[in-house]
């Protein structure tokens, strides 16, 4: 049996446990309950629900991508659908359909539902990043550099630095700028498309003086 030092590593080790087991010993349960008319029900009512849910959001999807198409079947879905894991997806599919045609405003409003009703860190995380973006796009600094502050997953820290120096650039803040390149590149390694926009910063710098 492993031994822990601290009551920290036993919570850690649980936490650990539920996240890679969690879900087979809940189904497990369910499983072993099946013959319990309430339970069966319950679990084949679940498994149909997420099962409409994902047809439903691959009709989106096509829809979405044809020429033209109107956005309102995706925005009905994300506004009807019970399962907010497709919701969501179907809101990011929107926001960046409705930034192809310039419409800022709808993008924005997409993926500030999505931030703010998603169950999921990393999707989560790729709305508020996406809503930066929009919220650069429309000038709206502060707003943009707020919502990336929200940004909790780490493996996105990098492109969270690059936008915050893409918004004090814009703002002409270069020294700021510089920092948040500089951490970007620091973060991730081989960043050829930052160091590009840190180099540029040089040189405005040097056309300036």
């Amino acid at each position: 049996m492993q031994e822990f030092e601290t009551e920290e590593q036993q919570i850690e080790a649980i936490k650990k446990f539920w996240k890679e087991n969690g879900t087979a010993i809940i189904l497990g349960a369910v499983l072993g309950l099946g013959g319990l008319w309430g339970w069966r029900t319950y679990s084949d009512s679940v498994i149909e629900s997420k099962e409409q849910a994902s047809i439903e959001y691959q009709k989106v999807v096509e829809e979405l991508s044809k020429e033209g198409a109107s956005i309102n079947p995706g925005v009905e879905f994300v506004e009807s659908t019970d399962n907010s894991g497709y919701a969501t997806l179907a809101a990011l599919q929107i926001a960046k359909q409705a930034v192809e045609r310039d419409d800022l405003d709808e993008a924005g409003k997409q993926l500030k539902w999505a931030a703010d009703n998603s169950g999921d860190d990393v999707l989560q995380s790729v709305a508020n990043i996406r809503l930066a973006r929009v919220l650069k796009q429309q000038k709206n600094y502060a707003d943009a550099l707020s919502t990336l502050d929200s940004v909790a997953q780490k493996a996105f820290s990098a492109q969270v630095n690059e936008i915050k120096g893409d918004i004090y650039q814009a703002q002409g803040n270069i020294d700021k700028a510089r920092v948040a390149y500089s951490t970007a590149i620091e973060e991730k390694e081989n960043n050829t498309l930052v160091q590009m926009k840190l180099d540029n910063l040089a040189s405005e710098n040097v056309e300036g003086d």
